[in-house]
């Protein structure tokens, strides 16, 4: 099967783009949503950053409290870099298991896979088959997070600051759909970009 690693900076519509493949019925496996189910009141995962950084990271109900930790992590490298290695290898091992599933299940030519910090985490190289880069100038990235989330310009500009530079990203991607402005092309290059994947997978087998 087919891995196209699906990454971009914060704010550039990654999950946007992800759903139109959802609804051209190519399965996607999105690293948030694995994230935020091993961190689930009761999840060993929760136990261990709750032991790494402290009650305060916990809401009332034993929930992770994400507007905490998020200012922890995004005021010190080191702790982002503590919480990252307590959770890349977990996330990384769930991605496989899915992976492996849909290979058995046999069910599509080729699968997306959702990494936020595909190239933050070191695992551009091997862990999947083609890249594609969601993309939007910083500019866009700062009013479209700044107005979703509710930060301050300087935590917009912290994370940003955290993730690889975009000529970065762009550099390394093998596609690049840009999604600057908000229109009805978006679908029409999720499409054309949907029709190649599934030539290179028949052109694998």
């Amino acid at each position: 099967m087919l891995k196209i690693g699906l990454t971009g900076g914060i704010g550039c519509g990654k999950s946007t783009v992800a759903q139109l493949f959802t609804q051209l019925g190519v399965p996607v496996i999105d690293a948030d949503n694995i994230a935020r189910r091993l961190v689930a009141v009761g999840q060993p995962a929760l136990l261990a950053i709750r032991q790494a950084f402290g009650a305060g990271i916990l809401a009332q109900d034993g929930s992770l409290d994400r507007a905490a930790l998020r200012e922890i992590i995004f005021s010190d490298a080191e702790e982002k870099l503590k919480l990252e290695t307590l959770l890349h290898p977990l996330i990384y091992q769930s991605i496989q298991a899915e992976v492996v599933l849909l290979m058995q299940q046999a069910r599509s030519a080729y699968c997306i896979i959702c990494l936020p910090l595909l190239f933050e985490s070191g695992k551009a190289d091997g862990f999947v088959d083609r890249i594609l880069v969601i993309d939007c100038p910083v500019e866009e990235q700062i009013a479209r997070v700044s107005a979703r989330d509710h930060l301050t310009l300087e935590r917009v500009q912290s994370i940003i600051a955290s993730q690889v530079p975009r000529p970065y990203r762009l550099t390394h991607a093998d596609d690049v759909i840009d999604n600057s402005k908000t229109d009805d092309r978006l679908a029409e290059r999720v499409k054309k970009l949907h029709n190649l994947y599934l030539s290179i997978s028949d052109a694998r087998i």
